[in-house]
């Protein structure tokens, strides 16, 4: 009898967790769509670019290669020895982010207003 009480506590515990995960993921890709991206260095914004103008943008002294295309933004090259920013794909959804940590780079989906609604 214990041994069945201790089951049912166990999945009630994982079935929470996966409903408590599903719900947060859901939450995250249901965000809103951006207008545009901020390119910030070192802290500081270098420019704020449109979601819906196509374009490639070479960042920070040509450390890094930004694309935007049909309505997303991604990193298309980098000088960092990892890429994990070219790795981390496309974005386009308010608060999203691609962060080059070597070059100290970041590339964020914001509102037209310029405000980010939900950073993680």
């Amino acid at each position: 009898m214990m041994k069945n009480k201790r089951i049912i506590a166990d999945i009630s515990v994982i079935a929470f967790f996966l409903i408590v995960s599903l719900l947060l993921f859901l939450y995250l890709r249901g965000g809103k769509e951006g207008s545009e991206v901020r390119v910030m260095v070192e802290g500081k914004e270098i420019g704020v670019y449109s979601l819906s103008k196509d374009g490639e943008y070479t960042l920070n002294g040509g450390t890094n290669i930004l694309t935007i295309k049909d309505g997303k933004a991604y990193m298309v090259d980098a000088d960092c020895p990892d890429k994990l920013c070219v790795r981390q794909g496309k974005i386009h959804r308010n608060g999203e982010t691609i962060t080059c940590l070597p070059n100290k780079l970041t590339v964020t989906v914001i509102e037209e207003e310029g405000e980010v609604d939900f950073v993680l």
